[in-house]
C-alpha cells in the first residue's frame, strides 16, 4: 500500500481526496459525516487543496464505454517548438494528459476525437503542416486496465471499506447501451469545467429543471458514459516523478500483464495499445531512484514482459480539461 510523504497534506487531506474519488459530487456534509469531522473543516480543506494542490473536479466522457476512438500521440519536435505545440494542443477540447518529455523534444498527448473526421483533421491536417514537427507516432488505445473512474489515490488505502460504501453513490441499473444525447452538451459543458457545479448553476446553463438534471446526470454516471474525475498535482502527495512506459508483452501474456500492472502501486493508468508496443502505462514515483526501483523490481520481474521503453515527463502542460497553471 502506498504511503504519503508530504509537507503540505495530512491524513485528513488524503481521506478527502480519496472521498472525492469515490463520489466527486458528494456534499461536504456527507463527506464530513463519513470522516468524522465538521462541514466547515472539509470545506476549508477542499479550498486549500484547490489553491495549493491544483485540485479540480471535472466530468469526463468515457471513450472506452462510449466506443469512441482514443489515441496516444508521440510528437517529436524541434526543441524550440515543443512547448508551443503542447500549449496549442492543450487548447483543444479533445486532448488530455499533455506533457513534454525526452528533454523537451517530444510531446505526449491523449486525444479523444468527438466527431468523425476530427482525428484525420489533427493527424493528417494540422500537425503534419506544423514546421516544428519532425515525426508523429499515433497508437490507438484498445483496452483500459486501470484508470478512468478508478483513481490512483485509492491505492493509498486512506478509507475503510465501510467509509467507501457510505460514500459510493447508489445508481439504478440502466437499460440499453450507454449514449450521449445532443441535449446533454450544455450540461457537460459546465461539468467539464466544474464537476461540482451546483444544480442552480446547471439550471441556468441548460434551462432544465433540477429534478430533470438530477435524473439525467445520475443516468449518465450509472451507465458509465460520463464519470467524475479529480486532477491534482502528484507532487503534493510526495510523488513528483512521472513517466510513460511503453511496454511490449508477449501476445499470450498481454491480458495477464495488463491486469498485473493495474495492481502495481506505482501505476496510475494502464492501457493496451496498437503500435510498436502493446501496453502504455503512466507510472508515478517519489524520485528517479524510486522509478528505477520499480523498473528493475516489480515491472522487471513481471513474467511476459519482453521490452520496456521509459519516457520521463519533463513537464506537464495539461491534465484532464484545462491547462495546468504555471
Amino acid at each position: 500500500m502506498l504511503e504519503m510523504e508530504s509537507d503540505i497534506l495530512d491524513r485528513l487531506d488524503l481521506q478527502l481526496l480519496s472521498a472525492l474519488e469515490v463520489d466527486a459530487r458528494a456534499s461536504f456534509s456527507r463527506i464530513a459525516s463519513v470522516l468524522g469531522v465538521s462541514d466547515q473543516t472539509i470545506a476549508r480543506r477542499y479550498r486549500r487543496l484547490c489553491a495549493e494542490g491544483g485540485l479540480r473536479v471535472v466530468a469526463v466522457r468515457d471513450g472506452y464505454v462510449l466506443g469512441q476512438d482514443q489515441w496516444m500521440l508521440r510528437i517529436r519536435c524541434a526543441p524550440d517548438g515543443a512547448l508551443a505545440i503542447a500549449e496549442a494542443l492543450a487548447k483543444r477540447p479533445d486532448t488530455s494528459w499533455i506533457g513534454l518529455a525526452s528533454g523537451g523534444t517530444e510531446v505526449l498527448c491523449v486525444t479523444r476525437p468527438r466527431h468523425p473526421g476530427d482525428h484525420d483533421d489533427l493527424l493528417l491536417g494540422k500537425l503534419p503542416r506544423t514546421p516544428s514537427v519532425v515525426e508523429i507516432r499515433a497508437q490507438q488505445l484498445l483496452h483500459r486496465f486501470y484508470g478512468g473512474a478508478a483513481g490512483w489515490i485509492s491505492k493509498f488505502g486512506a478509507l475503510t471499506d465501510e467509509q467507501i460504501a457510505a460514500l459510493r453513490p447508489a445508481f439504478e441499473a440502466v437499460p440499453g447501451p450507454p449514449r450521449l444525447e445532443p441535449e446533454d452538451e450544455p450540461l457537460l459543458a459546465v461539468l467539464q469545467r466544474d464537476g461540482r457545479a451546483s444544480y442552480p448553476r446547471l439550471q441556468r446553463a441548460t434551462g432544465r429543471s433540477e429534478s430533470s438534471l438530477k435524473r439525467r446526470l445520475a443516468l449518465l454516471r450509472a451507465s458509465g458514459a460520463v464519470y467524475l474525475d479529480t486532477e491534482y498535482q502528484t507532487e503534493i502527495l510526495g510523488h513528483p516523478v512521472a513517466a510513460i512506459l511503453w511496454i511490449t508483452a508477449a501476445p499470450a501474456a498481454l491480458h495477464s500483464v495488463g491486469e498485473a500492472l493495474a495492481r502495481h502501486e506505482e501505476t496510475a493508468w494502464v492501457s493496451a495499445t496498437a503500435g510498436p508496443s502493446n501496453l502504455v502505462v503512466t507510472a508515478l514515483a517519489r524520485s528517479t531512484a524510486g522509478l528505477y526501483a520499480y523498473l528493475s523490481g516489480p515491472l522487471g520481474q513481471l513474467e511476459g514482459v519482453q521490452h520496456v521503453e521509459t519516457t520521463p515527463f519533463l513537464r506537464r502542460v495539461k491534465q484532464l480539461t484545462y491547462p495546468v497553471p504555471r
